[in-house]
């Protein structure tokens, strides 16, 4: 298997929106935002990244909880997806969900 996996810690900044597939899946979905200050070439960068996240079964009861505001660090992996209008969208799977306090 080849590795495909980011953990990002950052502020949830659009609700979660949950639905089920034909299949009876449970989805969530939510987008969250990083800011931090990281060193490239010696020097600082600050960087900011703003992902959608979706997370499926067991984890989309766990979201349950989060409301705009909440911090969390999210493990999982990246894929991507295409948008209504053709855009392709580079979103982050949730595999694991933690709230920071």
């Amino acid at each position: 298997m080849i590795t495909n996996c980011l953990v990002l810690v950052g502020v949830v900044v659009k609700a979660p929106k949950f639905s089920t597939s034909p299949a009876g899946i449970e989805h969530c979905q939510f987008s969250i935002d990083h800011q931090s200050v990281q060193n490239e070439a010696g020097m600082n960068r600050q960087t900011f990244v703003r992902i959608q996240v979706v997370a499926t079964s067991e984890l989309s009861q766990l979201t349950r909880e989060l409301i705009v505001g909440s911090n969390i660090k999210v493990t999982g992996f990246i894929n991507r997806h295409e948008s209504r209008n053709g855009n392709s969208l580079l979103v982050l799977h949730a595999q694991q969900i933690e709230m920071i306090n």
